[in-house]
């Protein structure tokens, strides 16, 4: 299988067929001023499981965490790792071990997300750093499908604070990241600097829908964001 999905899956499927928005590094300041978000592309389960969500507070305020970067001991910081792809990522709490493919912008510059049919499959942002560099390498999954059920981030808003999870790589290394926070946005409100914006600490997200399903819409109205530090 390529790496890449295939052109005609590009958008993202579900009953609404609306794309994630374009995040790349040229616009990260722009959007963050519009307060333009991350679209999902999720569908409703056909039974009653329901995703795990965040819980509120669900932060970890100690010096690896998002919260407190200027209190970081420069000495614990890792100097990151070179470029590699990414080809699996194993998240141990959930019960996650799934192949990774490379996904980058459609050409109306929305972000390209795995195709339905492939809904066991997360996506790296290729325009981004990779998992292990110098940056905040992002990494996005659906949520479920209905043709499915749950998908491969179903169970992502049950991780917390302290939960490892590791990328393997191209060049045979593996990254493993501790988690420092979790949280859920709504998608008009997503926080594009945190998620996309530079850094020279090597960090990742972790990116799928969240919130209520909206039969009406066919929609999930949030994100739920996984943020990671890479471990020294």
């Amino acid at each position: 299988m390529s790496s890449r999905p295939d052109a005609t899956t590009r958008r993202a499927g579900g009953r609404h067929g609306r794309p994630w928005r374009a995040v790349g590094a040229a616009v990260v300041v722009l959007l963050a001023m519009m307060g333009s978000g991350l679209i999902g592309a999720s569908l409703k389960t056909t039974d009653a499981a329901r995703p795990p969500q965040p819980v509120a507070g669900t932060s970890d305020r100690s010096p690896h965490g998002p919260f407190a970067e200027a209190d970081l001991d420069a000495r614990r910081v890792p100097t990151g790792l070179p470029r590699a792809a990414p080809t699996r990522i194993d998240i141990p709490r959930i019960g996650v071990r799934a192949g990774i493919m490379a996904l980058g912008t459609n050409p109306d510059g929305t972000v390209q997300v795995p195709p339905l049919d492939q809904a066991l499959l997360a996506g790296w942002y290729e325009p981004g750093p990779s998992p292990g560099e110098p940056g905040n390498s992002v990494i996005v999954g659906h949520v479920d499908s209905a043709a499915i059920g749950p998908a491969v981030f179903f169970s992502l808003g049950a991780l917390q604070p302290g939960d490892t999870l590791s990328v393997e790589r191209a060049d045979g290394r593996t990254a493993t990241f501790r988690v420092d926070s979790v949280a859920s946005y709504p998608k008009d409100a997503f926080p594009t600097e945190q998620v996309y914006g530079p850094s020279d600490r090597p960090g990742l997200r972790v990116i799928t829908c969240g919130g209520q399903f909206d039969e009406a819409t066919g929609d999930y109205p949030e994100n739920v964001i996984v943020f990671a530090s890479l471990i020294p």
